[in-house]
């Protein structure tokens, strides 16, 4: 049994509901540093385009806030009303930036997985609460991954932390000595392209970990030959899983019907309720055959291709109705309707003579031979 639940033996690719359920419990491919590349990158990116309004912001902000005088710093009603103030000054001043990242933090999950609201993911999970589980994690092979993943960062922060600080050495030392609005404008640009940078580094574990994250979620859903049998017979035993396959069937035999209908000799319709379309092979020996029948709605259809493809169209209501509840598809008339049947062809060669001009139109069909036993009053 443990063999048979092996990594090794799941060979066979995942099937949609193994999927579809995987992903209800919310195990689908995710990539951190994904998310923490789009963070960084909009976050550089609404500092460089907003940062000069989001400085005079902050200067307005400290002018407010170095305003305060003795009266209100006393008066915990006028205090509290000043707070508000300098918070809402604060809020309207990073609103474009924080809308920034709001809209990286949605997108980077999206862009891997899709949209994602599972229910089943945020129920606890008391398997996680045991320590020798615990301690196995610690040790796994994901662990060591994340190990390296988050040495590969601190590595890239600090070269490019080292890199700007040699480049701008010269600029962040005469922050020092600009104007206050100035010196807060060339700050956020220096945070910003520093930011920028560390993004730009953050690419490349990005385009590691993405791939990793899908081929290790794709692992993960890989079923072995005999779970996946036993989904099929789950799937096939369901009742709604049997009504569509039976609906399908029904679906394919009715096009594979309406494609052989050019091919019929004659049409019998009742007139507007039944019609069945017949042809004979007499190369076959064998007896006519049903190649179309239908009812109301399929029953005009079947007319209307016949229309369409120039095949004759014989009114007969019995033995339309007759052929119609007496004979399946692609199955040969039963013996009791041949001599019907053999009169409707004759019929049908005599019209074709007549409009090709070698005879005169023979007269209407009347009273076919139908057994009593075939007979159908509806």
């Amino acid at each position: 049994m443990a063999e048979s639940e092996s990594g090794a033996d799941k060979t066979e690719d995942p099937t949609e509901k193994r999927k579809k359920d995987s992903r209800e419990k919310g195990e689908i491919a995710r990539s951190k540093e994904l998310n923490t590349l789009a963070i960084m990158l909009a976050g550089s990116a609404g500092l460089l385009i907003f940062g000069g309004a989001l400085a005079q912001d902050l200067m307005e902000l400290m002018r407010y806030n170095f305003s305060l005088s003795r009266d209100v710093l006393l008066n915990p009603d006028s205090m509290g009303i000043f707070l508000l103030h300098s918070g809402k000054i604060a809020l309207l001043a990073l609103q474009p930036v924080l809308i920034t990242l709001l809209i990286a933090a949605l997108v980077g999950p999206i862009s891997l997985g899709g949209w994602l609201f599972a229910a089943g993911s945020l129920a606890p999970k008391f398997s996680r609460m045991n320590p020798a589980a615990g301690i196995k994690r610690m040790f796994s092979a994901k662990a060591l991954i994340e190990l390296l993943k988050a040495l590969a960062k601190f590595f890239i922060i600090l070269i490019v932390a080292l890199l700007v600080l040699k480049s701008d050495i010269d600029d962040l030392l005469r922050i020092a000595h600009e104007p206050l609005e100035l010196a807060v404008i060339h700050s956020l640009q220096v945070v910003a392209w520093s930011a920028l940078w560390m993004a730009c580094g953050l690419i490349l574990i990005a385009a590691v970990d993405v791939p990793v994250q899908l081929w290790e979620s794709h692992q993960k859903l890989l079923m072995t030959k005999q779970e996946v049998r036993d989904e099929h017979k789950d799937q096939e035993g369901r009742p709604e899983v049997k009504q569509r396959i039976r609906q399908l069937q029904r679906d394919m035999s009715q096009r594979r019907m309406m494609a052989a209908i050019p091919d019929a000799d004659v049409i019998i319709t009742n007139p507007t309720h039944y019609a069945v379309a017949l042809k004979y092979d007499p190369e076959n020996g064998g007896a006519p055959m049903l190649l179309a029948k239908g009812s109301d709605f399929l029953a005009l259809k079947i007319r209307e291709i016949g229309e369409k493809h120039n095949i004759l169209l014989l009114e007969s209501p019995a033995l339309a109705r007759s052929i119609y509840h007496s004979t399946e598809l692609e199955q040969e008339i039963p013996a009791g309707l041949y001599l019907a049947v053999a009169q409707v062809l004759a019929y049908v060669y005599q019209i074709r003579q007549h409009q090709a001009g070698q005879g005169k139109r023979p007269d209407p069909l009347k009273d076919l031979p139908i057994p009593p036993d075939l007979r159908r009053d509806e």
